[in-house]
Order: C-alpha cells, then structure tokens, then sequence
C-alpha cells in the first residue's frame, strides 16, 4: 500500500515538473486577472520588478529550473526568438525557482541570453502565480494583465494575443 502511494506521488511529480499543461486558464488569456507584483534580482544583483515595465510593454516570464529538460528546450527557442520577441516590443524575463544564484549563474554561462534571468530563490513568485510545473510561460499586457498562461508558448497566437492587449 505504502509503496502504491510512493508510486502515485512519484507520477505526479514527474507530470507536474515534465512541462505537462493542465490546461490554460481561459479567464487569464481573456486579460481578466492581474499579474502579482514582484521585485527579484538578476544575476548581477540588480532589482527588476514588474512595476518597471507597466504602461512600457508587454512582459513575457516564464518560470524554470536547471533540472528540467523541457526548460533547456524552452530557454534555447526563446534565446533564438529573442529578435522577434524584442521587434514585436517584448520584455522576456527568465525567473529560475528555487534555486542559488551559483548554480543559475553557473548554468546560464556561456549561453548569452539576452534576456534578464532573475533569481526566485524562495520561490514565492511562483507560489504567488500558481505556478504547477516548469516551464510555465505568462504573457503579461501593459497594463499588468495576464493574458496567457500555458505551459508552452503559443508562438503562432504571441501577435494575435499582443494585439488585443491595449
């Protein structure tokens, strides 16, 4: 019995970190709810907080660890995309969850993003976006409302999503 438990929680835990979506939050893609505020630091020990950027543009965050595989994935396509993401007046904010500055400094080195990766050390910004699984993307308005949540960046719905936001 003890060991069906362990079996179910192990399960759960793998789907919760693999990037598995439970489905998007429909009233978040509608711009319904406000992005929590938050105030993290950046790898070099600079504030940045999600008050910087409203009324300026549109945030993309998305939420990840060093563990996970889908993250690597997500954090390589958005290194990549950056131009498109920078051209359509896109602020992409990276924010590792719950682990030390060395190991995301250590992991981000050499890989040249472009984009802040900021530091969720306690993980409570996660907590406060009710944050599943990793990666979890949210497309924040200018005006500080979510517009999307997903486990995967709908890239081909990204103008689409940004034109409704103003």
């Amino acid at each position: 019995m003890i060991k069906a438990r362990v079996y179910v929680l192990i399960l759960l835990f793998f789907f919760l970190s693999s990037g598995c979506s439970l489905g998007n939050d429909s009233a978040a893609e509608r711009g319904r709810d406000s992005a929590p505020e938050f105030k993290l630091y950046d790898l070099e020990d600079n504030p940045v907080s999600l008050r910087d950027y409203k009324g300026v543009k549109p945030v993309l965050l998305i939420f990840w660890t060093t563990w996970c595989p889908y993250c690597r994935l997500a954090l390589r396509s958005l290194k990549d995309n950056y131009g498109f993401y920078s051209d359509m007046g896109v602020e992409v904010l990276a924010i590792n969850t719950g682990e030390s500055g060395k190991k995301v400094s250590s992991f981000v080195e050499g890989l040249d993003f472009e984009f802040k990766s900021l530091l969720d050390l306690d993980a409570q910004v996660a907590y406060d976006y009710n944050v599943l699984g990793v990666p979890t993307y949210f497309l924040i308005s200018k005006e500080s409302k979510i517009i999307f949540k997903g486990n995967r960046l709908p890239e081909a719905r990204l103008e689409e999503l940004l034109s409704g936001q103003e």
